[in-house]
């Protein structure tokens, strides 16, 4: 069985976080497909050898494949207020309004507590945790007045087990807090036909962050259309709110079954993707796993070595 069918967006306007490149990129493409005016949100203004795509190739990629759709490059370092709170004014002087949040910048940092410095709590809870909170709390001003809104927060379900925080204290604070965020924005919009999700992968997504941390091998990911496709179903699903979901347990939801998901999103359709990041009937997930370390590309060689030897 099929999605539904996607729905209509036009005039709608969207902000996405980190969106010049991976998961940001494929968001602002998906939404920009069913009429909805995009904002791609992020850092990046010139390319880097390493890191391809800037606000400006993406917002010309759309422009130039839907020509309705208008496409607003924004610099934002989530790290900071100032920034956030002008990305959300730009947005609305530019467009009117915001209808859409979509906040998957996010920083990564599985480490032990011990192996944790001030500095990089700090930088990875200020992009995740405080940086999607601004923006959200920007956003919900605007929501509440035009009486919509959807806010999608790229974070996990809240542990279930405290050993899932193993090697990942910091970290799971900071994308927790990102998936607070959005239930917050479900308990405060309610009534005012605004939702709030936080959204998740089952296993690892195909991105540059992916290959650069050597995140298992590619014939175990995804692609990242998968979380894409969802964000629009939710753009849409006005009953779905409140709730942490599974990229493919939601869509298997709206009807897709298990062979399609399989077929139109594992990078490699014949073998079944282990649920690297899902977790199990007992709250557990095989990423909870404290030997796999990762934080700094730099340092990688080094987490590598550390985690073969645990």
């Amino acid at each position: 069985m099929p999605l539904p069918s996607a729905p209509d967006l036009t005039n709608r306007v969207a902000i996405i976080t980190g969106a010049s490149r991976g998961i940001g990129r494929e968001v602002a493409l998906a939404l920009a497909s069913r009429g909805c005016h995009v904002v791609i949100a992020a850092k990046t203004v010139q390319a880097h050898p390493t890191l391809p795509g800037t606000i400006y190739t993406v917002c010309s990629e759309i422009e130039s494949k839907y020509p309705n759709v208008r496409a607003l490059p924004v610099v934002v370092d989530l790290r900071s207020a100032d920034a956030c709170v002008k990305a959300v004014e730009e947005t609305v002087k530019h467009f009117g309004r915001v209808d859409v949040l979509v906040n998957n910048a996010s920083a990564l940092w599985w480490q032990n507590m011990i192996d944790t410095p001030t500095s990089k709590y700090d930088l990875i809870n200020g992009i995740n945790a405080r940086g999607a909170f601004i923006m959200t709390r920007e956003c919900m001003k605007h929501m509440l007045k035009n009486k919509w809104g959807r806010v999608v927060s790229m974070g996990p379900p809240l542990p279930k087990s405290y050993t899932e925080y193993a090697g990942k204290t910091a970290y799971y604070m900071s994308k927790c807090g990102m998936s607070m965020v959005a239930l917050g924005a479900a308990a405060e919009g309610e009534g005012s036909n605004i939702t709030g999700n936080a959204l998740w992968p089952a296993t690892i997504i195909e991105s540059l962050a992916a290959t650069n941390f050597k995140l298992g091998e590619r014939d175990t990911w995804r692609k990242a259309s998968i979380l894409a496709d969802c964000v629009v179903q939710l753009c849409g699903d006005a009953r779905t709110t409140g709730e942490t979901l599974i990229d493919d347990l939601y869509l298997a939801k709206l009807g897709m079954s298990q062979r399609e998901i399989r077929e139109t999103y594992n990078l490699d359709p014949s073998k079944e993707v282990p649920r690297f990041l899902a977790p199990s009937a007992d709250g557990k997930t095989s990423g909870g796993d404290w030997k796999i370390k990762r934080g700094d590309v730099k340092k990688l060689k080094k987490d590598l070595e550390v985690s073969a030897r645990l």
